[in-house]
């Protein structure tokens, strides 16, 4: 057995026992990031566990967000949350979640229920956006049923750099992430 084989079905088997767990009522507690400038939304669904311990996006150490977007600009990989907010409105990106609240079982996006969507006009209204990006299959999902009508505006899917999304290893991801300098000619 290859290292990625192993790799996915130890994450298959870990999501197994995610949803055996009870679900936990979770808000939402982190600011969107975005300024006057920001012109690309990335939308993920909701802070992982990890994340909500370090009270940051992104902070389970095996997600590849913050790798991506570093490798998208060729800039260092960002350690500490001023960096990560810094190389986010660098580059005129927006960043929040598309659920304001939910009950779920730890990380498992496939556990999540009874969804309270983000408002989104707390950024729609004061960046000029002009792409709404979902990271990962499940964000797309709960944009389209929850949020896109109510705003209209369309969303673009990406692979999610989660590290449950173990089928696209770095440069294919990468590739796909290639999409945000191609459209915004960054």
């Amino acid at each position: 057995m290859d290292k990625n084989t192993f790799y996915i079905i130890e994450l298959q088997e870990f999501d197994m026992r995610q949803q055996n767990q009870e679900l936990t009522h979770v808000k939402h507690e982190f600011d969107p990031i975005f300024d006057e400038n920001s012109e690309i939304l990335i939308l993920g669904t909701l802070p992982s566990v990890k994340s909500r311990e370090q009270n940051f996006y992104y902070g389970h150490p095996q997600n590849r967000f913050w790798k991506v977007i570093a490798a998208l600009f060729c800039e260092p990989v960002p350690e500490r949350i001023p960096e990560k907010k810094d190389l986010l409105l660098k580059h005129h990106i927006a960043l929040w979640d598309v659920i304001a609240e939910c009950d779920i079982a730890g990380s498992s996006d496939s556990s999540i229920k009874n969804v309270v969507p983000a408002e989104l006009s707390v950024i729609l209204d004061h960046a000029p956006i002009r792409t709404i990006y979902a990271n990962g299959a499940k964000a797309y999902d709960l944009y389209q049923k929850y949020t896109y009508p109510v705003t209209g505006r369309d969303i673009r899917k990406l692979p999610s750099t989660s590290p449950a999304n173990a089928a696209f290893q770095m440069e294919r991801l990468l590739g796909a992430w290639q999409e945000i300098l191609e459209k915004h000619q960054i």
